[in-house]
């Protein structure tokens, strides 16, 4: 257990963002009075150590920046809650996989200058799981990479964790990147790229391993820079995605918020966002090359893991699985007594899933 408690920290993640990024997120933008104390911290932070951020970027061009990628990346795909972060720690036993850590989504500057020293203070201050669900946290775990690319630019959906009254703006902008403009994709591509390779240079990766349920709206970009990339989808019962990301997103946004936002607000949002990310999903992923997507039922990984990650590898054609067979296994057996999270759906969570969300019920095959 970390000194410091996940819903009372004193500063939020943009304390690791260079400084014309923070500005950029915050500019013009309304910080409610309660979270002044909050906003000016971190804001002081962020600018004695966005101090570093050039030493960083010379050494990445120096060292990275002309190297070319061994393979293109593999990315899992799906909703929040919808199973990724089981599926991403399965197969980043793989050790040809590289991927983002914690640290790095944090301090994504500190990377190739003074990581050591950040990254023991980052330990010894953090808890040691994830508080909406028991999913333990370690600086060095893998982690989903938008938080990083949050402090990297200010061209990320996780720009509404600090402030949540835009979330569908953000969410068309720079989730399903329907009004980005192309000056921002641009600036998306060329730091997501910088994310990549700084990732494995850091893990001794050659292949890198993406966990990202923002990448869902995605997709059709992605196979522009990686056209050999694969992509691995899950899908999982809506029902339980809507209570778990529900109960996810009303607690990690309490130490990361600048604004406030009513739940029923934050529900409406969660409701939508799945629906235009449902779409964007369904009408790029015929841009994948065939042979490069695979589509898996969480509910059918999770009863069968070993089975189905051999399955995926050989389909996908992903290299690495006998070598890593049984660090795959050993894993697998070290989650067999986890306790999750349950769920009971009220008669309310139901009717708001089957009127908003009927389509994935249809699609998928998914009752009570």
């Amino acid at each position: 257990m970390g000194l410091l408690e996940f819903n009372k920290l004193p500063i939020n993640t943009l304390v690791g963002a260079d400084w014309k990024t923070f500005n950029e997120i915050l500019k013009n933008r309304q910080i409610d009075k309660e979270y002044k104390r909050k906003y000016y911290l971190t804001k002081g932070v962020c600018r004695l150590l966005s101090l570093a951020t050039p030493i960083q970027e010379n050494r990445y061009k120096k060292l990275l920046a002309d190297k070319p990628l061994e393979h293109d990346p593999v990315f899992i795909l799906g909703h929040w809650r919808s199973g990724t972060t089981f599926v991403h720690n399965v197969f980043s036993c793989d050790k040809h996989f590289g991927y983002n850590t914690t640290y790095q989504t944090v301090f994504p500057h500190l990377m190739m200058w003074g990581q050591p020293f950040f990254k023991k203070n980052m330990s010894w201050l953090m808890p040691d799981k994830r508080p909406t669900d028991n999913m333990e946290l370690a600086v060095d775990l893998p982690q989903e990479e938008e938080f990083a690319l949050t402090n990297m630019m200010p061209y990320t959906y996780y720009n509404f964790w600090f402030l949540p009254q835009y979330m569908q703006e953000y969410c068309d902008k720079y989730l399903i990147f329907k009004d980005i403009t192309d000056e921002e994709l641009k600036t998306f591509e060329e730091n997501f790229m910088k994310l990549v390779k700084i990732s494995l240079w850091n893990t001794n990766g050659t292949q890198f391993l993406s966990k990202n349920p923002p990448h869902t709206g995605r997709v059709k970009e992605l196979v522009k820079m990686f056209p050999n990339a694969k992509f691995i989808y899950l899908m999982r019962n809506p029902y339980t995605v809507f209570e778990s990301t529900r109960n996810f997103f009303q607690n990690t946004i309490q130490p990361l918020k600048l604004q406030n936002i009513s739940s029923e607000e934050m529900e409406q949002n969660i409701l939508q966002v799945y629906t235009k990310l449902y779409k964007k999903y369904n009408e790029d992923k015929s841009f994948v090359p065939e042979g490069n997507l695979i589509e898996i039922k969480f509910e059918d990984f999770e009863a069968n893991a070993s089975d189905l990650t051999k399955e995926i590898y050989q389909k996908l054609q992903i290299p690495g699985y006998d070598d890593s067979k049984s660090a795959i296994e050993k894993y697998l057996d070290s989650k067999k007594g986890y306790k999750k999270n349950k769920y009971k759906y009220e008669e309310r969570t139901v009717q708001l899933v089957e009127k908003n969300w009927d389509f994935a019920l249809n699609d998928w095959g998914y009752k009570i």
